[in-house]
């Protein structure tokens, strides 16, 4: 950790202690991205930016403000805290905001060990771009490819450094690496296009440009010559590349945010049952090499292994401060936050419980259905659960693939679908949610 970022937050903090604050929090991020598109084998985009980006929240009793910058200048952090204090003295007030208590704050752990960032040097542009002209060149050696929409590859370093007057104060650095391809197969109306893609903090980790070119190939063609389905009710087996969305609205809806405010499916089922008897969801936040770790939260808590829900039933909520007090509990240490706002609650990695079967097992076993591989469009209702979207993907017919769907809508409720799901054991191991391809037994489809 550089120190000219930790001299930033505390610049910021000691603006905001002369322009009258009562206590105050500063977050500093630094970073670096690089990014290379290819088409055509020829270069079509590079980007790379540089910048420092400051956020500062200030409070003034149960009032409280929040400003950003991007100049780092004297002027500009003694103005941030000008107008931060000018502006809390007239928010109203709230019981509920304030910093941790500075018992609560997090101890340090060995962030090392979280292997959050590659020590190895920034790959240079001319690397960048001979990994996505291989990705390009690998999907259209695949017979029936007729053209490459995009192929690019990435870099990015960030620097997180967060203070606060409570005596927090600590940072680590981030970094990632992806690398992706969209393929383009048939003509007209006909028309099909699929991706592939792999994103991984280190380098070395990330999978070849080739692999990463076929696969996306290989996608495409399967999504040609595709066709409505019946309209009725038929399970739907949703592919692991999209099944953690449905573990995604089960997360938002146990966001302490969301059941504050009552606007949650879930606000009455503390200690009830959401899940399959069996499954259980977990918080990891210090698994290695994975994107969603952090060795403490946006307001200087510790981050710890949680159990959402155990063996099916829904054992607590997502919280922050502010809302834990809003509930009367205590935060599970899951604070976010960018530079711009102040903190919410928002869970870092999770593991849904995999199954014993493999993909292909549940095809074989569900019979008649839909397997969804691609969504669109997004109608849920946050109060009661109910769900429908847009779909494409592969119909199967007495267990086997018989060819592609599109323009087709699959709804169902939430609540219902949760109860039912069925596992495989596919979820990629080093993905921030590890949701492996799930089966609903019973849906409803909208085609012909």
């Amino acid at each position: 950790m550089t120190q000219s970022i930790q001299d930033l937050s505390d610049r910021l903090l000691a603006a905001a202690r002369h322009a009258g604050a009562g206590s105050a929090d500063a977050i500093v991020v630094r970073g670096t991205s690089v990014n290379i598109d290819v088409r055509a084998g020829v270069l079509e985009q590079a980007e790379r930016s540089e910048g420092t980006d400051m956020g500062l929240r200030v409070f003034l009793g149960q009032r409280s403000a929040t400003v950003s910058a991007s100049d780092t200048s004297d002027r500009t952090i003694e103005e941030m805290a000008q107008r931060a204090v000018a502006m809390a003295g007239e928010a109203p007030e709230d019981p509920f905001c304030g910093l941790a208590d500075p018992s609560q704050l997090s101890p340090g752990i060995d962030i090392d060990a979280l292997e959050l960032a590659d020590p190895t040097p920034e790959p240079s542009p001319a690397a960048l771009q001979d990994d996505a002209v291989a990705a390009e060149e690998a999907a259209l050696e695949v017979a029936g490819i007729t053209q490459v929409q995009s192929a690019s590859a990435g870099y990015s370093a960030r620097e997180i450094f967060l203070a606060a007057s409570n005596g927090f104060s600590g940072g680590y650095k981030r970094t990632d690496r992806g690398l992706s391809c969209v393929a383009i197969a048939g003509t007209g109306s006909g028309m099909e296009r699929d991706y592939d893609a792999d994103s991984r903090i280190f380098q070395a980790d990330l999978r070849g440009a080739a692999d990463i070119g076929r696969q996306a190939a290989e996608r495409t063609l399967a999504r040609l010559e595709a066709r409505k389905p019946p309209t009725g009710s038929f399970p739907v087996l949703f592919d692991e590349r999209i099944s953690s969305s449905l573990i995604g609205h089960l997360l938002a809806a146990v966001n302490g945010s969301s059941v504050a405010r009552g606007a949650s499916w879930l606000r009455d089922a503390l200690g009830q049952q959401v899940l399959p008897d069996g499954l259980s969801l977990l918080e990891q936040p210090h698994r290695p090499r994975t994107p969603g770790s952090r060795p403490f939260d946006a307001e200087g808590l510790p981050t710890q292994a949680r159990t959402i829900v155990d063996n099916g039933t829904l054992t607590g909520w997502t919280l922050d401060l502010s809302t834990g007090r809003k509930l009367g509990m205590p935060s599970t240490g899951n604070a976010s936050r960018g530079t711009s706002s102040a903190p919410s609650p928002g869970t870092s990695n999770v593991t849904l419980t995999p199954g014993t079967a493999s993909r292909d097992d549940l095809i074989r076993d569900m019979g008649t259905g839909l397997l969804v591989t691609s969504m669109i469009g997004s109608t849920i209702n946050p109060n009661t659960g109910d769900y429908s979207r847009g779909a494409a993907g592969l119909w199967i017919e007495n267990g086997e693939i018989t060819g592609a769907i599109n323009e087709c809508t699959i709804a169902g409720n939430l609540r219902d679908m949760l109860m039912s799901v069925v596992p495989a054991n596919d979820a990629r191991e080093h993905l921030s949610r590890r949701v492996p391809s799930l089966l609903v037994s019973g849906m409803t489809l909208a085609g012909n």
